[in-house]
């Protein structure tokens, strides 16, 4: 498509250019933002409301939405990510040889990265935020259902740029909405594209994974579990259980799957159950559980180990041990985030040395797998890759490296 090439020359010319501009001109970009996401605050909810009307899936209201608090919630991520020094350049490490040769280990950008994502607006502000703080240009194809919402922003952002003599297509949305587009990205695109994050469903993953002739820093859906031990503290596991499930059921960080120790299940296992239901979660139980609840609730099938709701449900399995825990996890898990709630530090370490997660954790709510929360002002996403990078992709994240040799000719015998 000639479209998408141009904006891939576009982006590439952007990136070039992007190497001779001054660091304190890309901080003043970000501090401008934020003032025109202040400013403009209404005209983002006007457009905002337009998307929100027309949306059919209502779980995904809470994702789409974007009212004072959020845009303050951006605005707060801006400066945690102007604040933090620049990541390119940076010696890594260095070392010298017996044979004299001196080797630095630098920081570099990695380049043009795309980001493909579905209804979640504060990503695009994320994103070229990011990517601009590490020297990188930023392809964004977002969601129809948020076109007005991403297309003010990116606006926004473009006119930072200009007011700072920055290229505007540093930073670029793709507003075309066939869904073809994502296809020719991934297998067309590979001379204009160096990395391409997907942020979506698993349908959306698995064609990135088939099709992608780029790099990809994976984000799979995030199907989290919690263990429950039974050396645990019932309220400290009822106050996070209901955190990691009914705080924002719809991210991706959201518990999905939770795991009692058949030893609690008569005991406080039944009382969380009980505190979910009541907080409007419907539980989908196996059969040991059931026969607690004379079997009056859904029974949970092989479909619900592997399914992520983003909605008020969740599936409740009982296991012997953490490490029928653990394989339970290995077996269904999609290596996002998954926690233990234990007063055993031994049986803590099993679990958080056996389980993939790429976040793994203990004694915390799943809802902490965030960017902001990480300390990185945001994210492009959760990596899910067994190969760096891992977790909440932030700016020292979006960074490369390259080896710098020196010496006073030295010649290899």
């Amino acid at each position: 498509m000639k479209y998408l090439k141009n904006i891939g020359i576009k982006a590439k010319k952007a990136f070039e250019n992007l190497k001779k501009v001054e660091h304190r001109r890309i901080q003043k970009t970000l501090k401008d933002y934020s003032d025109l996401l202040k400013l403009n605050e209404s005209k983002i909810i006007k457009e905002n409301l337009k998307d929100l009307k027309k949306i059919k899936r209502k779980n995904l209201i809470d994702r789409l939405v974007l009212n004072q608090n959020k845009i303050h919630g951006i605005r707060a991520g801006l400066k945690t990510i102007k604040a933090f020094k620049n990541p390119v350049g940076q010696v890594l490490s260095k070392w010298k040889r017996p044979n004299k040769l001196w080797i630095e280990k630098v920081s570099i950008p990695i380049g043009v990265i795309a980001v493909i994502y579905e209804s979640r607006p504060n990503v695009t502000a994320d994103v070229a935020a990011l990517c601009l703080k590490s020297g990188n240009c930023a392809i964004l194809r977002g969601g129809s259902e948020a076109y007005y919402t991403n297309k003010i922003l990116v606006d926004l952002f473009r006119k930072a740029l200009k007011k700072n003599k920055i290229d505007e297509n540093c930073i670029q949305f793709i507003e075309n909405t066939n869904r073809k587009i994502v296809d020719f990205i991934l297998s067309k695109m590979g001379n204009y594209i160096d990395v391409v994050v997907p942020r979506g469903g698993k349908h959306l993953v698995e064609k990135v994974q088939k099709l992608s002739k780029v790099n990809v820093i994976g984000h799979l859906e995030g199907l989290c579990h919690i263990y429950v031990d039974k050396n645990s503290n019932i309220e400290m596991a009822k106050k996070i259980i209901l955190n990691a499930k009914m705080r924002r059921t719809s991210i991706c960080g959201a518990l999905e799957t939770l795991l009692l120790n058949e030893k609690i299940i008569s005991s406080y296992g039944n009382k969380i159950i009980k505190a979910l239901i009541y907080r409007g979660c419907e539980v989908r139980v196996d059969n040991k559980i059931n026969k607690h609840f004379g079997y009056k609730l859904k029974k949970a099938t092989e479909k619900d180990w592997e399914t992520e709701y983003l909605d008020k449900i969740i599936s409740i399995k009982t296991v012997k041990n953490v490490e029928e825990a653990v394989n339970h996890i290995l077996k269904y898990g999609t290596m996002h985030t998954d926690s233990i709630i234990t007063n055993n530090p031994r049986t803590a370490k099993y679990f958080l040395e056996g389980v993939n997660s790429s976040i793994a954790m203990h004694n915390v709510s799943t809802q902490f797998a965030d960017g902001g929360e990480f300390g990185f002002g945001g994210e492009i996403g959760i990596s899910t890759n067994k190969m760096p990078p891992r977790g909440p992709v932030g700016i020292n994240q979006l960074t490369s490296y390259k080896y710098i040799v020196k010496g006073n000719g030295i010649i290899r015998s």
